[in-house]
């Protein structure tokens, strides 16, 4: 008998119970999926409405325009919103690279009295609600002068416990040998994380650069506190305080064009490096 043959004999044959069990599955999760995309392609579609169909329930509108998009950026500074987003979240995520970086390799791969009381401590900080470190945060940057500054917004995301914790998590996979190797051939620790420990954990570098970045470009209660400057707003900030401007419910499809606006970035990363997010939390949890 040939090994195809062979093959063919042993390989499973689902039963009719089986082929239905799978094929309910697939339609719950399709449902699912449904119901998750169905207000994003709504609120995509009311953008490109005219103002007389804004309560017109057609998903596809008969007439698409692009003039939604061109009144947003004339009745609002937009393009200075998007700057100012942009900004934030880039120096955010720079800096978040660089320490958190530091302080999971040094968490990982260093000894010293206290090191893990000070690693639970640092896990112990997710469990705090954000709302709780408003008024602090508020009362620092009013005695720094920081109100209504950038450096206002970013220095309580500076470095994050989620990203200490995430690097902490790969350093830790790395072989010693590997690095006391490379220590004996006369490299200091900066070029030992730069040159070799940084490279072998591309998947969490990855990971904690892209959920950084979406996490500062969707932030919006923190700049929304420290923020009074129509000019200085972020996106989401600027978002609400231009629909609060808007007395004509047509308008509303203007608020739709600047929402469609603000995710589309965020879509497109997302669909770019959605193995490398998906791998990075998975192995991460399992490290």
């Amino acid at each position: 008998m040939s090994t195809q043959s062979v093959y063919k004999t042993q390989k499973h044959v689902k039963s009719p119970a089986e082929r239905l069990r799978t094929l309910v599955i697939y339609l719950l999760l399709t449902l699912g999926v449904g119901i998750m995309l169905f207000p994003f392609l709504w609120m995509i579609a009311t953008s490109f409405k005219l103002p007389q169909d804004v309560y017109n329930l057609r998903l596809i509108p008969e007439t698409i325009t692009f003039d939604n998009y061109a009144a947003i950026f004339k009745k609002a500074p937009f393009a200075q919103w998007i700057k100012n987003t942009l900004i934030i979240s880039l120096i955010a995520t720079s800096t978040v690279l660089i320490f958190d970086t530091a302080a999971g390799y040094v968490l990982a791969k260093f000894s010293f009295v206290g090191k893990q009381l000070i690693f639970l401590l640092i896990i112990s900080t997710l469990m705090v609600p954000t709302e709780m470190l408003i008024i602090p945060w508020y009362l620092i940057a009013n005695e720094l002068g920081w109100s209504d500054t950038y450096w206002g917004v970013l220095f309580p995301g500076i470095i994050t416990a989620f990203g200490i914790f995430l690097m902490r998590q790969f350093m830790d996979s790395i072989p010693s040998d590997l690095l006391d190797a490379a220590r004996i051939d006369g490299l200091n620790e900066w070029r030992i994380l730069l040159h070799i420990a940084i490279p072998l954990v591309k998947p969490a570098i990855i990971t904690l650069i892209i959920l950084t970045f979406i996490g500062n470009w969707n932030q919006f209660i923190w700049p929304l506190i420290v923020l009074q400057t129509e000019e200085k707003f972020t996106l989401p900030v600027g978002i609400v305080y231009f629909s609060s401007e808007l007395k004509d419910t047509s308008n509303w499809i203007l608020i739709m064009a600047g929402t469609t606006i603000s995710i589309a970035p965020l879509i497109v990363i997302f669909l770019i490096f959605q193995k490398q997010i998906i791998r990075g939390i998975a192995l991460s949890g399992m490290k």
